[in-house]
């Protein structure tokens, strides 16, 4: 089992923003991916972010948006539609949205 499994979301998180803010993007953009893909408005992800939950945890709890199949490409070399263990593979997806996000792609497109 990969130890970002267990880790919590608030230990990362601070990390997309970041990333984002620094190509000139905002951590709305960032909460409105996580919303996107998770369905956790900025209040339900804040409770998350206050509460420690693990990536594992917080997956358990998302009703992941039922376009994600369309989230295609590579994350470090690894296509995200090619990992095989789900959890793994939503990481990925979170990884994948944020990562385009940086890159400057519109939100129109980065949320399909």
């Amino acid at each position: 089992m990969s130890r970002i499994f267990d880790s919590p979301v608030a230990s990362v998180y601070p990390l997309y923003v970041a990333k984002a803010e620094r190509k000139g993007r905002t951590q709305d953009e960032v909460d409105q991916i996580i919303e996107w893909l998770t369905g956790f408005d900025t209040a339900a992800l804040q409770r998350h972010l206050d509460a420690g939950t693990t990536f594992t945890e917080f997956f358990a709890a998302a009703q992941l948006n039922p376009r994600v199949d369309l989230i295609t490409g590579s994350v470090c070399g690894v296509k995200v539609q090619d990992v095989q263990d789900p959890l793994m593979q939503r990481i990925r997806y979170l990884d994948k949205l944020i990562d385009e996000l940086a890159k400057g792609k519109p939100m129109d497109r980065i949320l399909r």
